[in-house]
């Protein structure tokens, strides 16, 4: 496992960690939200067998990649560039989980002569999605974020920063509030040990430095993500927990509506952390291409 600083635009700092096979076929995590690249993903040792070279980074204000105020989900396609120029890469897969996926849609979108395929986890639609009812069966606590996000920033940095404090203190916390809120097939995921400390890994290098990188992508998700999903023309997985509420399930459904060729995956008995155990898998197909 190798962590680097890439230089990016306009004098920023990308924290970006590569594990795997050195040599091998390139794949982008794009983690969750709240996350940071040493979110979970496969052992080391099982992406060398698979032969790939897994790149993940942390978004801008997340641990240590530099904040970009104000960004759109679309930056995420220049970072990902900057981020493969650097490492000699000329094409690339990308899989993103949770909130990772609008990011790895916008690389789809936005680099279609770089990405050869596209794994989704678990992810929003776009907050203008029409015809979706996007609040529809959501977890109350994301539901009340976002809609206290769409009153601007200034509604939420202070109580996002609160939290991001606590949770610094005891990576741990954050896990224990969202407990009461996870049906039963993810409280058995998160239960795992080795779960359990990826999971607390990624949070405390989270908000190593504070809750920007939090706050800028709740804010992002609910505002113009700057692409059209509907010019996506590349390979397409979409996968999702049918009983998911924290990303509802009909997201993937649109999103599979939207996308020409999209390949849509439901899993019975499944939630939004049952993506974990589908990491493997979703990074196999995406490399294959």
């Amino acid at each position: 496992m190798v962590t680097r600083m890439v230089e990016a635009a306009g004098g920023r700092t990308l924290a970006v960690e590569t594990s795997g096979d050195p040599h091998g076929l390139p794949v982008f995590l794009l983690h969750g939200t709240p996350g940071s690249r040493s979110g979970p993903a496969p052992r080391s040792s099982v992406l060398s067998r698979m032969r790939v070279r897994l790149i993940s980074f942390d978004r801008p204000g997340y641990g240590d990649s530099t904040r970009l105020p104000g960004r759109a989900v679309a930056a995420a396609a220049a970072d990902v560039a900057t981020i493969a120029d650097a490492l000699g890469l000329g094409r690339f897969a990308v899989l993103g989980r949770s909130g990772g996926g609008p990011h790895a849609l916008a690389c789809a979108a936005l680099l279609p002569e770089r990405v050869t395929r596209l794994a989704v986890l678990v992810s929003l639609a776009p907050r203008n999605a029409e015809g979706l009812d996007w609040y529809g069966s959501m977890t109350p606590s994301n539901e009340a974020a976002y809609r206290q996000a769409e009153l601007g920033q200034p509604q939420i940095a202070g109580a996002f920063q609160a939290r991001s404090n606590v949770i610094r203190r005891d990576p741990a916390q954050l896990l224990r509030d969202l407990v009461p809120e996870l049906p039963l097939t993810d409280r058995s995921v998160v239960s795992d040990q080795g779960i359990r400390r990826m999971l607390v890994s990624t949070y405390r290098q989270a908000f190593r430095y504070g809750a920007a990188g939090w706050i800028d992508d709740v804010l992002a998700f609910i505002s113009d993500w700057g692409f059209e999903v509907e010019s996506i023309r590349r390979p397409v997985r979409l996968w999702h927990g049918a009983d998911d509420q924290f990303s509802p399930v009909e997201h993937s459904r649109w999103l599979a509506d939207h996308i020409p060729g999209a390949e849509l995956y439901l899993e019975p008995g499944a939630a939004h952390f049952g993506a974990f155990k589908e990491m493997a898998r979703a990074i196999r197909w995406a490399a294959d291409g």
